[in-house]
């Protein structure tokens, strides 16, 4: 009995890398649509996004199978409830890749020179949804904890682009438009970091017992 459990987690450790990586494609073909005005690879991470949500479906489904079917011990339980959660994250990490694309796609915006602290905010939230799922995959308590101290990074980006649209609204009023997309696109960037800390908190979580986000005025998970 107990070997056929682990085989199922063997399947589930699988899924979740598989997801993850799912979601880093997303989000990168999103940033390079965004970055390059691409329509190609925005049109990639709207159906990447459709991708991770049928992966969410199924590895909800293997993880109710688990609890319900076996008699999981601890630490299994800690392992099991943290993909529970980290799914939820990594799904929206998905919902929030399209949702940029859609804008870049829709309304033909490219990151411009005048708003060049949200290129810099995407590579951030990039390197923080690849560094959670490492953590993940290689249970890197270090990691984890690195990836959780970047998300004060990404705010402060989030708050110096706020301040340059503000300033390139005011010299130009006719980019109004532009200005509410960029906009819209950071608060989306600083949403995937956050859902990026939430996974690397369910990390260190699944290994030690001990959720770090309580109370920390992170999305819930």
């Amino acid at each position: 009995m107990r070997g056929r459990f682990d085989e199922q987690l063997d399947v589930l450790h699988t899924q979740m890398i598989e997801m993850g990586a799912l979601c880093e494609t997303a989000i990168a073909c999103a940033i390079k649509g965004l970055l390059e005005g691409d329509a190609e690879n925005a049109t990639r991470a709207i159906a990447i996004d459709e991708e991770i949500d049928r992966m969410e479906r199924d590895i909800e489904t293997l993880c109710l199978k688990l609890l319900l079917q076996q008699q999981p011990v601890a630490s299994d339980l800690r392992k099991i409830s943290s993909a529970l959660k980290m799914i939820t994250d990594m799904e929206r990490i998905g919902d929030q890749a399209a949702d940029i694309a859609e804008i870049t796609k829709l309304n033909n915006v490219k990151a411009s020179d005048d708003t060049f602290t949200i290129r810099e905010m995407s590579m951030a939230a990039i390197h923080m949804v690849t560094d959670s799922i490492d953590a993940y995959v290689r249970q890197d308590l270090e990691l984890a904890h690195a990836v959780i101290a970047a998300d004060d990074e990404v705010d402060n980006y989030f708050n110096e682009a706020k301040a340059q649209l503000a300033q390139l609204l005011g010299g130009n009023p006719n980019r109004a438009e532009y200005v509410i997309d960029a906009l819209m696109i950071a608060k989306y960037l600083e949403r995937i970091a956050d859902h990026a800390t939430n996974i690397a908190e369910w990390v260190v979580f699944s290994i030690t017992g001990r959720h770090e986000g309580e109370n920390d005025g992170h999305l819930p998970g």
